[in-house]
Parts: C-alpha cells; sequence; structure tokens
C-alpha cells in the first residue's frame, strides 16, 4: 500500500456506493463495500420492477471517468421531451431542448445498479459483502459496525475511511448527528408515491411514444411514465396523502378505476393490472435532507442521498449523487494524502450546489403537475427556445444548464436569473420604444 493509499468501508451498494467504489479502486485504495439488501445480482433478471432514472450530462460525464457510459447508454431509451396528457386526451409535445443531444436517458436503477457492481468487483482491491446493516460508527476509528440482516450476529469491521453512501436514512450519518453542531434538516412533502405498469403491446411495442416522458398533469397531483428497453413503461403516481383525490380515500379496486376513468382516462385501457397493482402498493414518502458538514476529520464522509436527498421532480439525484463522487475522488486526489483538508473541500465545493438543487426539484414538483398544462407556460417555453437559438451563448434556458451542462447547480440558478433580469429589461426597452414611437406618429399627423 502506498503512502496516499487507505482502507475504506463504503457503506451502500447503492449507485453511489458502487461508482464510488469503482473510482476508489481506480485511485490504488482498499475498499469493502457493505449492504443491507440482498446482492440484486442474485435474483432473477426479471424480478421486481425498473424503477427508472432520468441519466443526463452530468450522470453521463462521471460514468464515462469510469469506462461505462457507453455500456450503459445501451441499454438506455432516450427521450426527447415531455408528452403531455390532457384530461380530454389531447398531446402536446414539450421538448427538453434545441440540440440533438439534449434527451434524457431512461435507465433501469436495478439494471444500472447491477452493471456498476460488475464493474467494482472486477477491480482486484474491491470486495463486496451484502445482508449486512451498519449499526453504528466509532468515529475516532474510522470502525463500523454491522450486524448480519438474518442472524442479527455482529461484525467490526476497521479501516482508515468509512464512506456514508446508505441513503436518505443513513446510519453513517446519524451517528454524524450526535456530534455538537451538526447541522440536520428534514422535510416531508405531503405528497408520495406508488409505481404502476404500463406493460408493452403486441410483439413488444410502446403503446405511447416511447421518445418522451409521459405526464398528466392535474393540478393537485399527477401521473407520469417513463419507458424501458422491453417497451413497457414504468408508471408512477404522486399524489397526497389526505385530502381529495388521496392515498387515503382510494381503498379499494373499484374506487381506483373509478378515480383513474375521471382523471386518467386515456391511460386506463392501457393498465390492466392496474388497480390490482394499486391496491397492492404501499404508497412511499417523498424527503428532502440538508446536513453539514458532509465529514468527521480524515475518518467519515457522506455522499449522495446520505447528506443530499431530494424529491426526484428534476430528474437529478442519480445524476447528482455520480457528481458527488467525481468531486470527492478530485478532492482527494488535489490534497493528497491529507483526507481531512480533502473531505472539507468536497463539501465546500458541493453544498451550496446540493442545496440550490433541492430547492429546484420542490419548485418542478409545481411546474410539472400544475404549470405545464398552462397555455401560458407552453408560450413561455417557445420564447425561451426561440431566444436561445437567437442567443444560444448569451441565453441558455435554466432547464438546459441544469440537464444538459456540467454547470454547478447554484450557478446555473444564478445565471437563468441574471438572463431574466436582462430580458425584462430589454422587453422593457422595447416598449418604452414602441410607445415613443406611436406617440411620435400621433404627432406627425
Amino acid at each position: 500500500m502506498s503512502r496516499t493509499s487507505a482502507k475504506f468501508t463504503v457503506v451502500g451498494a447503492g449507485l453511489g456506493g458502487a461508482l464510488m467504489a469503482i473510482q476508489l479502486a481506480r485511485a490504488g485504495h482498499t475498499v469493502v463495500v457493505y449492504e443491507k439488501r440482498p446482492d440484486p445480482r442474485g435474483g432473477p433478471a426479471n424480478e421486481g420492477r425498473s424503477i427508472n432514472l432520468a441519466i443526463s450530462t452530468r450522470g453521463v460525464h462521471a460514468l464515462s471517468q469510469v469506462g461505462l457510459a457507453d455500456e450503459v447508454l445501451a441499454t438506455a431509451v432516450q427521450m426527447r421531451g415531455r408528452m403531455m396528457h390532457a384530461l380530454d386526451g389531447r398531446l402536446t409535445f414539450q421538448r427538453y431542448g434545441v440540440e440533438r443531444d439534449h434527451v434524457l436517458n431512461s435507465v433501469s436503477r436495478t439494471g444500472l445498479n447491477v452493471l456498476l457492481l460488475n464493474a467494482a468487483e472486477k477491480h482486484g482491491n474491491v470486495r463486496l459483502v451484502f445482508g449486512k446493516r451498519c449499526t453504528g460508527v466509532d468515529l475516532a476509528t474510522a470502525t463500523a459496525a454491522f450486524a448480519d440482516v438474518e442472524t442479527g450476529e455482529p461484525e467490526w469491521v476497521e479501516g482508515d475511511v468509512v464512506v456514508g453512501a446508505d441513503g436518505a436514512f443513513s446510519a453513517v450519518r446519524q451517528q454524524l448527528q450526535r456530534l455538537d453542531r451538526f447541522d440536520f434538516d428534514q422535510a416531508y412533502l405531503g405528497h408520495g408515491y406508488k409505481e404502476l405498469t404500463i406493460p408493452a403491446g403486441r410483439d413488444g411495442a410502446f403503446v405511447l411514444a416511447q421518445d418522451a416522458l409521459h405526464i398528466w398533469p392535474r393540478g393537485e397531483f399527477m401521473m407520469i411514465a417513463l419507458p424501458n428497453q422491453d417497451g413497457s413503461f414504468t408508471g408512477t403516481i404522486f399524489w397526497p396523502f389526505e385530502g381529495p383525490n388521496s392515498f387515503a380515500e382510494l381503498r379499494t379496486e373499484a374506487d381506483v378505476l373509478a378515480c383513474f376513468r375521471a382523471t386518467f382516462p386515456d391511460a386506463v385501457p392501457l393498465m390492466p393490472t392496474l388497480a390490482r397493482d394499486y391496491v397492492a402498493t404501499e404508497a412511499a414518502s417523498l424527503v428532502t435532507i440538508r446536513c453539514r458538514p458532509w465529514s468527521y476529520r480524515d475518518a467519515v464522509v457522506l455522499l449522495g442521498d446520505a447528506c443530499h436527498a431530494v424529491v426526484p421532480f428534476y430528474g437529478q439525484g442519480a445524476n447528482a449523487s455520480f457528481e458527488d463522487c467525481v468531486v470527492l475522488s478530485e478532492c482527494l486526489a488535489e490534497h493528497a494524502p491529507d483526507r481531512t483538508r480533502a473531505f472539507t473541500a468536497y463539501h465546500e465545493r458541493r453544498k451550496p450546489h446540493t442545496d440550490a438543487l433541492a430547492d429546484l426539484s420542490l419548485a418542478n414538483f409545481v411546474e410539472m403537475r400544475a404549470r405545464t398544462a398552462s397555455p401560458a407556460f407552453l408560450v413561455g417555453r417557445r420564447i425561451e427556445a426561440a431566444v436561445h437559438r437567437l442567443a444560444p451563448r448569451r441565453f441558455v434556458p435554466l432547464y438546459t444548464l441544469v440537464t444538459f451542462t456540467r454547470m454547478p447547480y447554484a450557478l446555473a440558478v444564478e445565471r437563468a436569473r441574471a438572463q431574466s433580469r436582462a430580458l425584462m429589461r430589454l422587453g422593457g426597452g422595447l416598449l418604452a420604444l414602441v410607445i415613443v414611437a406611436l406617440a411620435w406618429l400621433g404627432l406627425a399627423r
């Protein structure tokens, strides 16, 4: 082991943990990854549903750094825009951008996780351990405690660094929360979600446009559907937990069918197992988590949902976690062998931008379920696209900056606000010229 190499215990073998393991292994570190769930590669290929991800520029860049981008994109279905489904069945397509490569890549979460785990295991300095739940961390010694999920048998794992990649309810972060001056904020939406299925048509044909993310916006709630390679769509309904048209109100299959026929009439014929799937599935919650700091000395560091869980409405959750891996790897290389400084730099470089992403994601929920169906919204998007074509370097829409560039999130928000102010000034100036011209014409007469 070199002077700068170390033993990393990664808690969580999800997307961020698996990619971070690859990055660390490529840098020469020894890595052991622990995961409480069973190995996803152990079951049948079709076990469970495909929970889709929208992988875009940031995620593709992170995957390309470890040589996996082409392999992942080969399994993806490209989505070029949103297809809006009105209550009366009318369809409106809204492109994501003006360039050919402005597409989202609909990818199976499980499939991507399996690909990353296989890639990690190819490294001789990576070991994967499943069925072990983290029960605590000794911050002073970077020793992690685990319990076997089936037997409860304890295990203590010594190392140099513990990486908390164990999701929104991270056991590693919970240990940090006991420290003095550790800030933590957790906020739930009043809405939750359930996943449903739109199966493929005859011979695996897509029954909806395959190059779109489909949205049924209905004001206070909505449904979306993302395409899969096998011709099916993974649908998700986002509804309030309480009140009218809520999970609390719809309890029987008859209730579900009546509600869907009234609110998503064009989707019902495409979902033969709708009522059964709905009743059999528990509604899941949506949470935003912010905390600081993301590390403890040189021994513990967090990434992904463990330190910045966001609601899924900007499609950036996985992309942001992958970007964490890139930035953390860069900081470790830049500040080696000083891990304390590296972890501090990583937190300072990422924290303002993941906070900005959290705000964007919450705001985009309102946009998706309520504003996307508005004629004024559509006009605004067309104006944005037109101005971007006229001045592609000076004006770039916020969605484009966030989704199709690697500009840090907070800087993208600042630039979009500056552009809006400039457009307002330009519009005001043009209006003033028109008024002056009309007045001059009136005097001339």
